[in-house]
Parts: structure tokens; C-alpha cells; sequence
């Protein structure tokens, strides 16, 4: 078992927050609003992780300016249909091979661990890496959120290149690639290689420096992810109203509330796709609602008109618990609340719309109109 060490002094132990049981719940709770119907199941994640509890190991995250300019810090996140990482368990050390088989390809040591992305299930697989690695998380990550793309990250639209990577299947299989001439080559190229690998795997992209994961991560994920969990159980405690907290604690909004009439979704290419049709009750009896999916809910529209667009998060929430739907797990019948956050300025800028934004997706005629008062 890995003790947390640090050979280099590119971190500070008395600096890292030590995550214990009751932060895994809240996390899994706040990452799973965060990961706008993607990123894999949180559940699941939050049991991957507890186990490595349970075993002794540590769970830490570093405040993303206190790693040093020059650490070498690596992304970990999960590749594939979210549906598959529920039906199919990992085997629990597919990001570790990742990790040792780009420091041995590159003849490097890696410092500390990013988060890809800190939706859903995809906030813990850093968090178990970095444990069987005795390394902290940088509380960052590279969304703020959940995209399904590979290149739609701040690292990737700010002038990362991720190749050198490495991909890992539950079989043991490893996957280098060396080059890729684009970051939408190298999504295309790693699409393609998990959807031979079953659908699901993981991946470790190339190192970047601390300077620059201090410079354009989008700062304090998991202070954030965990904060919401916990505004949600407080509010199920006092016997509140959960999606207010919400709304509340981000800066956001409750577009809908309804019950889904009617669900299309169907794995292709690797992504998760297709359409939540929503009638109203309560405030919005009488109205209706959609929700197009890609793994995340890109598009919520209003009796037929667009409402709220990627890159902005929508949230598809249980209307009782306040808690996320993920898209793998949404069903005919379900009362659900509709609500609007805020993204990160970051995803604002004209580049990363280009990568994050509705033309990205092909949402022919939809125009991204930051939310009001965001």
C-alpha cells in the first residue's frame, strides 16, 4: 500500500484535504448534478472509491495553487457510454496502468492527478488512481461539468496536446497512442479503440505542467462538487426544498418541472444518444419539454422552443431528492425538475465554444445565449 510521499516536493502533505467516507457521499451526490446526465455513474464511483477506503488507502486532493509550476500532472478520466459502466463493473486498476505505462513510454514519474472532468463517476476514477499511486488530485478539473468528447476540455481548447496517451480496458489490454495531429483526431482515434474495447475503458493523456493546470483548470471542482452534495442532504434533512438549494448555492434556475412521457436512447459510435420528451405538472401543467442527450443533456427546449444550451449545464433532477438522473438511468414516468446552471467563464471565450458549443455538436440553428444574470 502506498504511503502519500512526495520525492520531488512539488506538493506539500500539510496542504492536501483528506477525503473521508461522508465527503464520498456528498461527492457523489454534487458530481452527479455536475455531470449534467454524464460521466459516468456516481454511485458506482462512490463504491470504487469507499472500497479503497475501507482497504487503508488515502484519498486526498491539493488546492489547485499549491501544486508547483514545474510537477508533472496527469488527467485520468473514464472513455465511453455511460450505460456500459453500469452494466459492465471495472476491474479497479485500469487507471493505474495508465498512469505507469505513460511514465514508462515517456521515462517520466508523474507528480499528481488531474480530473478530467468532475461529473458523475469521472470525479472518483482520479480520486482511485491517486490513491493506488499514493498521489494527490488537483482540485480542478478540465470541465466543470460533463462533455462526451475527449477534446472538449479547458487543457485541450487552451493549447494542450494529450498524445502521448494511454487507454486500459478491464481485460489488461493497454493502448499507447503516440500522436495525434489534432485533439479531435486523437477523441476519434480513442472512440474508435473503446468501442473494440467493449465500450468503456479509461485513458491518462500526456503530462502537463502545473503551471499550466494552475493557468486554465477550471479551479476548485471538488470543493465544489462536495459543497453542493452537502447543501442537498441538508436540505433533504430539514425537509426543504432540494432544488432551490441548488439553485441557490449555483447561481442557477428551475426551467421545468414534469414527468417523462416518452424516452428514445440507443448506443452508437461509443456515446450514449437520443431524446427525453417531458408534460408538464404542477407550475407547468399544460406546457411541454425535451431534452436531447449525448451521453449529457446538450439542448432542453420549452413547448418547442430552445431554453438552454451546452455549454451551460442542465440538469435533469429527481423532483423530490433534488438528486441527478443520469441520462443511463432515466425511465418512462419519471417526475423530474429541469434546471439551468451557469458554466464556467472558461467555456465562455470564443475558442472554447468552437469545442464545447451547439455548433460542436451539430445543433444546427440553436445559439448559445449565456444564461441571465450568470
Amino acid at each position: 500500500m502506498s504511503a502519500i510521499i512526495s520525492p520531488k516536493d512539488y506538493w506539500d502533505p500539510k496542504d492536501l484535504w483528506i477525503l473521508n467516507h461522508d465527503d464520498l457521499i456528498s461527492l457523489e451526490i454534487g458530481a452527479g448534478i455536475l455531470g449534467t446526465g454524464g460521466g459516468g455513474n456516481p454511485y458506482i464511483g462512490k463504491l470504487r472509491a469507499r472500497q479503497l477506503l475501507d482497504e487503508g488507502y488515502t484519498l486526498s486532493v491539493l488546492p489547485h495553487q499549491k501544486i508547483h509550476d514545474d510537477a508533472l500532472c496527469v488527467s485520468v478520466g473514464g472513455i465511453g457510454a455511460p450505460v456500459v459502466g453500469v452494466e459492465r463493473l471495472r476491474e479497479g486498476r485500469e487507471g493505474l496502468r495508465c498512469i505507469r505505462a505513460l511514465e514508462a513510454h515517456l521515462d517520466v514519474t508523474v507528480d499528481a492527478i488531474v480530473c478530467e472532468e468532475i461529473g458523475g463517476s469521472n470525479s472518483m476514477e482520479p480520486l482511485v488512481v491517486a490513491a493506488l499511486t499514493g498521489l494527490p488530485v488537483i482540485d480542478c478539473d478540465g470541465m466543470g461539468r460533463a462533455f462526451p468528447e475527449m477534446q472538449m476540455t479547458t487543457f485541450s481548447i487552451y493549447g494542450h496536446s494529450s498524445t502521448p496517451s494511454a487507454m486500459c480496458d478491464v481485460h489488461g489490454n493497454v493502448v499507447l497512442f503516440q500522436h495525434a495531429v489534432s485533439e479531435l483526431w486523437h477523441e476519434r482515434m480513442a472512440r474508435a479503440c473503446v468501442v473494440a474495447q467493449g465500450g468503456a475503458s479509461t485513458l491518462a493523456s500526456a503530462p502537463m505542467t502545473g503551471a499550466f493546470v494552475k493557468q486554465f483548470g477550471i479551479p476548485n471542482s471538488y470543493t465544489q462538487a462536495v459543497s453542493l452534495g452537502q447543501a442537498v442532504r441538508l436540505a433533504q434533512k430539514n425537509h426543504d426544498d432540494p432544488i432551490e438549494a441548488i439553485c441557490k448555492k449555483e447561481n442557477g434556475k428551475k426551467l421545468f418541472t414534469g414527468k417523462i412521457s416518452d424516452l428514445k436512447r440507443h448506443l452508437r459510435g461509443g456515446f450514449v444518444r437520443g431524446e427525453v420528451q417531458l408534460v408538464g405538472i404542477d407550475a407547468h401543467h399544460g406546457e411541454t419539454g425535451s431534452v436531447l442527450i449525448q451521453n449529457e443533456n446538450l439542448v432542453f427546449f420549452h413547448d418547442g422552443e430552445m431554453e438552454c444550451c451546452v455549454p451551460d449545464l442542465i440538469l435533469v433532477l429527481d423532483v423530490d431528492s433534488g438528486e441527478a438522473i443520469t441520462t443511463e438511468m432515466l425511465r418512462y414516468g419519471q417526475r423530474v425538475a429541469i434546471v439551468a446552471l451557469p458554466c464556467h467563464a472558461l467555456l465562455r471565450s470564443p475558442e472554447a465554444l468552437d469545442v464545447v458549443g451547439p455548433k460542436a455538436f451539430a445543433l444546427d440553428g440553436i445559439v448559445y445565449t449565456p444564461m441571465k444574470g450568470s
